[in-house]
């Protein structure tokens, strides 16, 4: 079967590789669409980080290993055990990859596995492929009317969702901060949305970026180059400041605005991944008894949320996806698109159904 596999940085290529063999407990799937994902880039401009280059400590894998974590697919086959599925059924993969013998796991939080990863970056198959087994706990069937286009949206927006739910203090009435209008705020907004929170502001530079949060449902945007956003905020709130700030900018000005502008008793929850230390003053959030919380990644119970919101229509995500390309064109079309036109994309998705064809052999990217 053909796949995209990651030999290292700046170095992805379609090749023929063996089709796994379905094992008990197992579902094998076949992938519809593949979202690309900034973890992708960074791999791709500055890796192998998330990709291994030692034996992974639970799939035992090395580079090269074959990408994509954001999938859908239809099931394949049923591997002996497993119940409650049907072939042809149409689902989202969570892709954790946990050792459950970790601190961590020991107390149930398997997004943060000391040994863990993803299926699409950790080895253990990916959904840039022609078909790849996963543990059917890791399997969530799509209900009726909810595409397989919008299946491969669920692992982002589960982020956000993970994330939104870590303020469980936030209600319809909250008035809320989000800090960066990548691709996981713009989920947060949506994510916010299916909560029902209406006053959601958004602190984005770029205009394109600005249009999509706006277009997603957030009800005021701040442009932290031009505007001040403290002035701002605080028009918008009467003086007392935001309830929730979700940073998911990850840059020195978006913790100190975030801490800044969270309302007494307050809370901020930090969602970006950093690069490198950066300065924080705890009297932000101390004179105010704000608190300050950080998330990672998801669980089950998020992906299970997040489909019954898309279910139900209180999830409407289908504009995040801005293009559909082929597996051929995985770099070019894909991961080059998302690099030098990034303000103009949220989500590139991989078809995997069009990409089918048989091709040549092998193909540097």
């Amino acid at each position: 079967m053909r796949a995209a596999r990651y030999y290292g940085k700046e170095d992805i290529r379609v090749e023929q590789v063996s089709e796994p063999s379905v094992q008990p407990g197992q579902i094998k799937i076949t992938p519809s669409f593949v979202g690309i994902c900034g973890t992708d880039l960074h791999e791709y401009l500055g890796g192998p980080n998330f990709c291994p280059v030692k034996a992974h400590g639970v799939t035992g894998e090395t580079i090269p290993v074959t990408l994509g974590h954001e999938f859908s697919g239809v099931v394949k086959e049923i591997g002996e055990g497993v119940e409650g599925f049907t072939v042809g059924q149409p689902c989202a993969i969570q892709p954790t990859i946990f050792c459950g013998k970790c601190p961590a796991c020991n107390v149930g939080a398997r997004n943060i596995c000391h040994n863990g990863g993803f299926i699409g970056l950790s080895g253990g198959g990916g959904g840039l492929s022609e078909a790849v087994c996963v543990n059917a706990t890791h399997v969530f069937p799509l209900p009726h009317g909810v595409s397989l286009e919008t299946g491969a949206l669920v692992e982002p927006l589960a982020v956000a969702w993970h994330a939104v739910s870590a303020a469980p203090e936030i209600t319809k009435d909250s008035t809320v901060l989000v800090i960066g209008g990548g691709p996981i705020g713009l989920a947060a907004i949506l994510c916010l949305r299916g909560k029902g929170v209406k006053n959601i502001i958004i602190s984005e530079v770029a205009a394109a970026r600005q249009r999509f949060a706006k277009e997603f449902g957030a009800s005021s945007i701040i442009n932290p180059v031009k505007d001040d956003v403290n002035k701002v905020i605080s028009e918008i709130t009467g003086g007392k400041g935001v309830d929730v700030a979700f940073d998911c900018a990850g840059v020195p000005a978006s913790v100190k605005s975030a801490c800044e502008n969270v309302r007494t008793k307050g809370t901020v929850v930090n969602v970006a991944i950093w690069e490198k230390e950066v300065p924080f003053n705890p009297n932000w959030i101390t004179w105010k008894e704000s608190s300050y919380k950080s998330v990672l990644g998801y669980g089950p119970e998020d992906f299970k949320a997040v489909i019954e919101n898309l279910g139900t229509g209180s999830i409407v995500p289908q504009k995040m996806i801005t293009a559909k390309i082929n597996l051929d064109n995985l770099v070019r079309d894909g991961i080059g698109a998302l690099i030098s036109d990034k303000d103009n994309h949220v989500k590139i998705l991989v078809d995997m159904e069009a990409s089918r064809a048989p091709r040549h052999k092998s193909a540097a990217l």
